[in-house]
């Protein structure tokens, strides 16, 4: 069974902090995320048997990066993708703060969803289903998974037991590894947004 999945953000792009990106197409890692990724392989261990990524762009070359270092093919795995954020997905964070919706879902995100989009508990059920599964997997004993903050927070949420309303509480930086280590009982986590400095 898999023993441990370090969970990956994809690395730091041009649009980070500025757009809300979601599953828009064409965002790539900018020459910081490349550096950051390659050097967040260090806290990645033992070494991996599976890498997965998100079907985003920047997502997959995050992967890559990890994958030539550990010699290992990539799984693109749907699971992994980013939250639908339907109509807002493309919108400036300047614009959506003008938005009472967009204040509404992140003080509620528990019960409430973007405009069209995806709910943070159909997320949450999806990326932990998919963990699941890995964890009865025999053949992934150390799995690198590659996603985006909110699937990341949403697992991370689920297994310390935490509401999805708190989901401020965890941070999740770009190509940072949160680590889930399983026992005859389950998943419990074992780092949380680690990074390697510069």
């Amino acid at each position: 069974m898999a023993r441990i999945i370090h969970l990956v953000r994809h690395g730091h792009h041009a649009l980070l902090g500025r757009t809300l990106c979601g599953r828009m197409s064409g965002v790539t890692l900018d020459d910081v995320g490349c550096e950051e990724i390659a050097r967040c392989a260090v806290n990645v261990g033992p070494r991996p048997s599976l890498i997965q990524s998100s079907p985003q762009r920047r997502c997959m070359q995050s992967a890559s990066i990890l994958a030539a270092r550990f010699g290992l093919p990539i799984e693109i795995v749907p699971a992994l993708d980013e939250l639908d954020y339907g109509e807002w997905t493309g919108r400036s964070f300047k614009e959506l703060n003008k938005d009472p919706q967009w204040w509404r879902w992140n003080s509620r995100r528990g019960s409430t969803r973007p405009p069209g989009g995806e709910s943070m508990r159909s997320l949450q059920n999806r990326i932990v289903h998919h963990l699941e599964q890995l964890r009865s997997d025999p053949l992934a004993d150390s799995v690198i998974a590659i996603s985006h903050a909110e699937p990341i927070r949403a697992a991370l949420l689920h297994y310390a037991r935490m509401r999805l309303d708190d989901f401020l509480s965890i941070k999740i930086d770009p190509s940072s590894v949160s680590t889930l280590t399983a026992d005859r009982r389950g998943f419990r986590i074992t780092g949380i947004n680690q990074r390697v400095p510069a």
